[in-house]
């Protein structure tokens, strides 16, 4: 109902947004071109998208406070979206605090910034959507979790060893992002039986955290 709603309900508003990101793919992102070619069209073709909203409105309803995540799956690699844009299928979670016309909103939103990613919503769930920054002196270590099936735990670089030589940011977010920094990936998942897979990784340098500004 909600994908049908908005068809016909929002005209074109200001927006005015700002708040934290979190990115993870089932890829190094971070790493050698001799490792990162060795998953290329093997490994990252899944991904965890999460906003957490600390102000503003979007398109008139005000979002400040809430949280929303999307898991995308492709048939391929997911690299830059902008050179070489993957059409995906698409879990979203609503934080369960959002009104009707809240969750309408942040539905909107995720279309809006996840772009070819979100373009078949298999799933829209509604339960309780944390995204927690974790330590003020690491401004890269966060926690994610959304209804019992996503779990994410990011931390700095400081003191993790790059897989393979003269490691480079080989992958940019997926999605418009400010000052972007890379995570280390302690340990993600999502476990949901929506997308026909589940995944689960560890110790990989597969992570952006930053803040977004609309």
């Amino acid at each position: 109902m909600l994908a049908v709603t908005l068809a016909s309900s929002w005209a074109a508003k200001p927006s005015t947004l700002s708040g934290d990101y979190v990115e993870v793919r089932t890829c190094n992102v971070y790493a050698g071109t001799c490792f990162v070619n060795g998953e290329m069209g093997l490994a990252g073709k899944e991904g965890i998208l999460a906003w957490s909203i600390r102000h503003g409105d979007w398109k008139g309803v005000a979002l400040g406070g809430l949280n929303v995540v999307a898991v995308v799956a492709t048939e391929d690699t997911l690299g830059d979206q902008k050179l070489h844009p993957r059409d995906g299928k698409a879990v979203v979670f609503l934080d369960a605090r959002a009104n009707a016309e809240q969750k309408e909103a942040l539905l909107d939103f995720v279309r809006t910034q996840g772009g070819r990613l979100v373009s078949e919503l298999v799933e829209i769930k509604t339960g309780a959507v944390k995204i927690e920054r974790d330590n003020p002196s690491d401004p890269v270590s966060v926690t994610v979790a959304a209804a019992g099936l996503v779990e994410i735990s990011t931390l700095g670089l400081s003191g993790q060893k790059p897989p393979c030589g003269s490691p480079e940011v080989y992958y940019p977010p997926l999605t418009d992002v400010k000052d972007a920094r890379v995570g280390f990936t302690s340990y993600a998942s999502y476990q949901g039986s929506s997308l026909n897979r589940k995944w689960e990784i560890t110790s990989v340098f597969a992570a952006f955290v930053g803040t977004f500004a609309l």
